[in-house]
């Protein structure tokens, strides 16, 4: 049950997961069936705070419950944004971890609907995580932002999809690499920046073009190097 970048759990800490697990279930029973894997990365999110832990992990069944209540969100109910082709998936990078491509400057807020934009999200994270392999937890995203501007700002957007994934996916997110990032992206992303917490932030990376083929190279192997960057992998849309 040891995670390559979340380092091995000890006893302490799967004492804290059975801990936080009887917490959560006295006040809801649909906490029996979420897997201690993920209780622990609510603990991990709270710095094993089972008190905050406990609260966090009780907002996200409720809203599990509510978001998905099938467990599956349908692809009928995102078909919209599926069209956009705004993500895809491909490969893996050095630390076994998958990888997902977003791609906002596919992205329009005068055509955008919020309610389908969060199910999206949700669809979205609930693919990438399918892909994580056993012994890993986390999934690294390379944001692209090329062609990107003024009429593809969305920051309420941009925030929604933040949320959902800290509150409710906490752990899952390894690395967001920012590339080919526009002057004016960052106008943006000063107003998304306050929505962050500490966590979470730090795991945002922005690359300079000048860097982008030497960071690349050193997050993926050569075989893992989408076509779009020089190399041979075939991005997967979703579906």
């Amino acid at each position: 049950m040891a995670s390559s970048v979340g380092g091995d759990a000890g006893e302490g800490e799967w004492l804290k997961v059975a801990e936080l697990r009887a917490m959560a279930e006295a006040q809801d029973p649909h906490v029996k069936e979420v897997d201690n894997m993920t209780l622990r990365r609510f603990l991990r999110a709270r710095d094993h705070d089972v008190g905050k832990a406990s609260v966090m992990l009780l907002k996200f069944v409720a809203w599990r419950r509510e978001a998905v209540p099938g467990g599956v969100m349908p692809a009928d109910q995102v078909r919209g944004e599926l069209s956009h082709d705004k993500a895809r998936m491909g490969g893996f990078d050095r630390a076994g971890r998958p990888i997902v491509f977003a791609f906002p400057a596919k992205h329009f807020s005068a055509n955008r609907d919020m309610a389908e934009h969060k199910r999206f999200v949700v669809y979205l994270l609930d693919s990438i995580c399918a892909r994580i392999p056993r012994g890993q937890e986390k999934f690294l995203c390379i944001v692209d932002l090329k062609g990107w501007g003024y009429a593809n700002c969305d920051v309420r957007a941009y925030i929604a999809a933040i949320e959902i994934m800290q509150n409710y996916y906490p752990e899952r997110l390894g690395k967001a690499l920012m590339v080919h990032v526009p002057y004016i992206f960052m106008k943006a992303w000063k107003m998304v920046q306050p929505f962050i917490d500490a966590n979470t932030k730090d795991k945002f990376v922005f690359i300079d073009d000048k860097n982008l083929e030497e960071t690349l190279k050193r997050e993926l192997d050569e075989s893992q190097l989408p076509e779009m960057y020089g190399g041979k992998l075939t991005l997967v849309p979703l579906n």
